[in-house]
């Protein structure tokens, strides 16, 4: 009969909380790393990760260290004498003499096809390049970011309009299943066949900044489309509309023609506030204004009856 596996765990965000449990379904779960805790919320007191929460629950040994450079943090791994170490979203780099420790290396959940979108943003990357698909991998890891060979790989379509959330949280699920099957064959003493990544179409996924949220109205409409659904719901796209500063967090492209100059709203009604892009028009579907709550167009329009160039929304 096969052995259990002695797997160590690293991951800190909620992505990372589904392949926790595949992990410790698929194997002895010895250990558990994540980051340290960090200042949050309007007290900025520490809060514990996800992962560290749901390693806790499992009443797992939670491990912390600021690095994983150091003789001591690798002695502690070594202790653990781990079979196997599951990467995911875990946000500190793995040296080579750490990728070395476990019996069968270092195995990564990876939110894309690779070698597209290589690095820290997967998921809002192909959304905002207006890909069609996407989907996860079983990695095993090597010294390069997101380079080593594919193990196992699950493709699946990118909704019209699906948004970054919706799309993490099923891609989370699946990376889980993925893993889960992973450890299955690894259980039963069959590596998965490793596939070397081709170079050819490799892409990095820069990681987001807040400054990239806002919008380039002389930019085309399904360019701006895209964004606005990868950056939800963070950053949140935003941008200048009639003079004010709003959140947008949902829009979509209307291949209409004009002569107007980006940024000018063409028209606002019921259906949404459409504004004039470098090709085409965006809708804009769901606002925000500073400090204020998320607004449908029409709720928001009631308050800028300015924007109405006809008579105002039906009903307002």
């Amino acid at each position: 009969m096969a052995m259990a596996l002695r797997i160590v765990f690293a991951g800190t965000p909620e992505f990372a909380v589904p392949s926790l449990h595949a992990a410790h379904a698929g194997g002895e779960l010895v250990g558990v790393y994540t980051q340290p805790d960090r200042p949050a919320g309007r007290g900025r007191g520490l809060q514990a990760s996800p992962v560290k929460q749901a390693a806790m629950a499992l009443d797992i040994p939670v491990f912390q260290p600021e690095s994983l450079r150091s003789e001591s943090a690798r002695a502690q791994l070594r202790e653990l004498r781990p079979d196997l170490m599951v990467v995911v979203a875990y946000g500190l780099l793995l040296p080579q003499k750490v990728l070395d420790i476990p019996v069968h290396g270092c195995w990564n959940v990876h939110a894309s096809l690779l070698p597209r979108w290589r690095g820290a943003a997967p998921i809002q990357r192909a959304i905002e390049a207006g890909d069609t698909e996407t989907g996860v991998c079983l990695m095993q890891m090597e010294k390069g970011l997101d380079t080593g060979p594919v193990l196992l790989s699950h493709a699946t379509p990118i909704g019209a309009g699906e948004t970054g959330g919706q799309l993490h949280d099923r891609l989370s699920a699946l990376g889980a299943d993925v893993l889960a099957k992973g450890l299955a064959l690894l259980g039963d003493g069959h590596l998965p066949m490793a596939q070397v990544q081709p170079e050819y179409g490799a892409t990095y996924a820069h990681k987001l900044d807040k400054a990239e949220a806002r919008l380039d109205w002389s930019q085309p409409a399904t360019v701006l489309a895209d964004k606005v659904r990868a950056f939800d719901p963070w950053p949140v796209a935003e941008a200048e509309v009639g003079g004010e500063r709003l959140r947008i967090h949902a829009a979509t492209a209307l291949p209409v023609a004009h002569e107007t100059s980006p940024g000018t709203v063409l028209a606002a009604s019921r259906d949404g506030i459409d504004i004039a892009c470098g090709e085409g028009a965006l809708r804009l579907l769901r606002v925000q204004r500073a400090g204020g709550k998320v607004l449908a167009a029409a709720d928001y329009l009631n308050a800028r009856r300015d924007l109405v160039g006809s008579p105002p929304p039906d009903g307002a």
